[in-house]
């Protein structure tokens, strides 16, 4: 979503960190690029201004001119105004949904913004998160078959879903979802409302009299970020209308210039509180402005790549994993199913974009590497061409066999050898990272960002990662701290894999002055 403004917002900082002193000339340059990159990434203009007045403010002191590292001080002010910008450091709202249940939670939006999708994920959420007993009602009686599809969506996620009565008022449905969730002990009930193409007096009218029968404890408005300041207007118009407690921001793993998400907040005063990043049911995040001003500058977000791993990581399997590694032993089911863990945690792409720096390396050093996520399933269509045996001994694949795992896979012999040769040497890594203990893709990094585990070369793991993709990487495009020779910009390195100064937990250089 923010590729355009991490671009533009890094070619800023990149001029300014080769400098031992800047002059006031220089903060205006600047200044004035990223004035240029946040109107092209569709912030409005009212936001640009407030935002650029915060930076030159914090910028122009002394204290920043004549610092050691007076560009990374500019990182951190932008860095800064950016929280300001998207609700506040010490933001992180969440739902209220505690009280006397059933609690109603109500969901606003235009047709085509994902409420129906979000409704569901958040009801997984809930259900996952904060165990509460989730139902689903349908109040949409204009779009066709938008009963069944949030029906279908209930059944997935497995929670509780109001049963569809033709020929009802979608007050009355309200109505319904209430006692139903009272008498069936529900402690939570999420009203999909319908929606339309555009905001008009009847849909408002509706929502009004849903949100009085039912006095929702959060009103959720659920915006498209790809639709630009279009639904900057659709917030606002909401707000006038309707008792709106927060924003669920949907598409973010879209293309757009992701203005929308910098600008909702400052115009409305509401908070963000999710924000939808797959069409998959756990694709619902929360929201955290200090993370996403992280992402945004390139920075990475380490805490959220942790919690996904925790989330998405199969405890059992690594535990058995770990044992098997304990004694020596990492056949290719086993590899299979590291690539399925990366999957699962966003793929190549997402965890990149995660880590610090990484985000340039995410788009320009892969590409020219050859890597990608299709990579992934690529190698896993290989080892599953095998037979049970082939993937316990890989030792006995010779020609023949190689052939015919070729021709199954649609892959060539020479790609078959590749995956062949970086098992084996992940195979080696996997054995001194069982002697510690530590099993599956975590230990191998050795728990990340601290570095490698003692005794491995960064060198083998560079290698390793590009043979695991398949990848012929030309000379100087290894992804940073992964056993290249080092980025010149410090800052695009991860801490301990290859160089690179030290970070914080927030991605920022560590010792520059806190807000």
């Amino acid at each position: 979503m923010f590729d355009a403004l991490t671009e533009r917002l890094g070619g800023v900082f990149d001029k300014l960190t080769g400098r031992g002193v800047l002059s006031e000339k220089d903060v205006d340059a600047a200044l004035r690029e990223i004035r240029v990159a946040l109107l092209e990434a569709d912030v409005a203009l009212p936001v640009v201004k407030d935002v650029v007045a915060k930076i030159r403010e914090r910028a122009v002191g002394e204290d920043v001119i004549r610092a050691v590292a007076p560009g990374q001080q500019v990182v951190k002010i932008v860095h800064d105004a950016l929280v300001d910008l998207l609700g506040g450091e010490g933001e992180q709202p969440g739902l209220m949904v505690e009280g006397e249940p059933p609690v109603a939670i109500l969901m606003a939006g235009l047709q085509g913004s994902g409420k129906t999708t979000t409704s569901a994920k958040l009801a997984k959420r809930l259900q996952d998160v904060h165990k509460k007993k989730v139902l689903l009602a349908s109040l949409d009686t204009r779009r066709p078959a938008a009963m069944e599809q949030l029906q279908q969506l209930a059944g997935q996620v497995g929670v509780g879903f109001l049963p569809i009565m033709a020929n009802q008022r979608a007050v009355d449905i309200a109505k319904r979802a209430m006692n139903a969730g009272k008498l069936q002990g529900y402690d939570v009930v999420i009203l999909d409302t319908a929606g339309r193409t555009s905001i008009d007096e009847d849909m408002m009218a509706e929502a009004k009299s849903i949100a009085d029968v039912t006095r929702p404890r959060e009103t959720l408005l659920v915006a498209d970020a790809l639709t630009g300041q279009d639904a900057v207007e659709t917030a606002k118009r909401f707000h006038e209308r309707l008792p709106l407690t927060g924003l669920v921001l949907t598409r973010m793993d879209g293309d757009g210039r992701g203005g929308a998400a910098l600008s909702m907040r400052h115009v409305t005063g509401l908070p963000i509180k999710f924000l939808g990043v797959s069409e998959k049911p756990d694709g619902l995040d929360a929201f955290d402005a200090k993370r996403l001003a992280g992402r945004i500058l390139g920075r990475g977000d380490i805490v959220s790549l942790v919690e996904k791993a925790a989330q998405d990581v199969d405890q059992d399997k690594a535990e058995r994993l770990a044992k098997k590694m304990a004694k020596g032993k990492f056949d290719l089911d086993d590899l299979r199913e590291q690539f399925g863990q990366l999957k699962k945690m966003g793929g190549l792409g997402g965890i990149m974009g995660m880590l610090p720096g990484m985000n340039k390396a995410a788009k320009s050093q892969m590409a020219a590497a050859g890597m990608d996520d299709r990579m992934l399933s690529r190698q896993e269509a290989i080892i599953l061409s095998m037979t049970p045996q082939e993937r316990a001994k890989p030792e006995i694949l010779k020609a023949s066999r190689k052939k015919r795992i070729a021709a199954g896979s649609g892959v060539t012999v020479a790609d078959v050898n590749k995956l062949i040769k970086m098992h084996r040497q992940m195979a080696d890594m996997m054995k001194k990272v069982g002697k510690k203990g530590r099993g599956g893709l975590a230990g191998m990094m050795g728990g990340m960002p601290g570095g490698m585990p003692p005794g491995m070369n960064p060198a083998d793991m560079g290698r390793a990662t590009q043979d695991l993709l398949g990848g012929k990487a030309p000379a100087g495009a290894q992804l940073p701290g992964l056993g290249g020779s080092g980025s010149k910009n410090s800052g695009s390195s991860l801490p301990g894999l290859g160089g690179g100064g030290p970070l914080g937990p927030d991605g920022l250089p560590l010792g520059l002055p806190k807000k």
